[in-house]
């Protein structure tokens, strides 16, 4: 997938969002749901259950447990998902679009400018990465950097143990 696809793709599911507010449907909700989470899946990678707690996506503050929802609690049921998932939605078109950021799977992107050596202008085809992992610069000093910080943190190994007992009144 490239760029244009993944900003097209989320605008038209942040427009089917807006609808589904406007125009709650418990069944268009859920194809929706699965359409929008394929997408961000395919982008950014699966989202597990921290993800998902952390941007309240489907976690309505009325629950209904135990008996089937009313037709008023369905449609607010339908506009708080709906209007939840469509902010994460416009999160992610925000990183594309005004940030640039990489993303997994990212072909024919920002990041995809390497040159040709046939002479040819259009962008070659590479290789696809996680986001942490595109365009970091190699740096030959890390290696010896890490092994410092590694001998200075051995040297404070014992900081944290006990040098003496403490008196019993002591201790809480």
């Amino acid at each position: 997938m490239n760029r244009a696809e993944l900003i097209s793709r989320t605008r038209q599911l942040v427009a089917e969002g807006e609808r589904l507010a406007e125009e709650p449907s418990l069944g268009a909700l859920q194809m929706w749901l699965q359409l929008s989470d394929d997408l961000l899946s395919r982008a950014w990678g699966s989202m597990d259950r921290y993800h998902l707690a952390w941007l309240m996506v489907g976690k309505p503050k009325g629950i209904v447990r135990g008996r089937p929802m009313t037709m008023d609690e369905e449609a607010a049921y339908v506009r708080e998902v709906a209007s939840q998932k469509t902010a994460a939605l416009r999160m992610s078109l925000d990183a594309v679009e005004r940030q640039g950021m990489p993303f997994v799977g990212e072909t024919g992107g920002v990041g995809s400018t390497a040159a040709r050596s046939d002479g040819d202008d259009t962008p070659a085809p590479t290789v696809d990465r996680a986001p942490d992992k595109a365009g970091l610069p190699q740096d030959p000093g890390l290696a010896e950097r890490l092994e410092a910080a590694r001998r200075e943190a051995d040297a404070h190994r014992d900081h944290g143990e006990r040098r003496a007992p403490r008196p019993d009144k002591m201790q809480r």
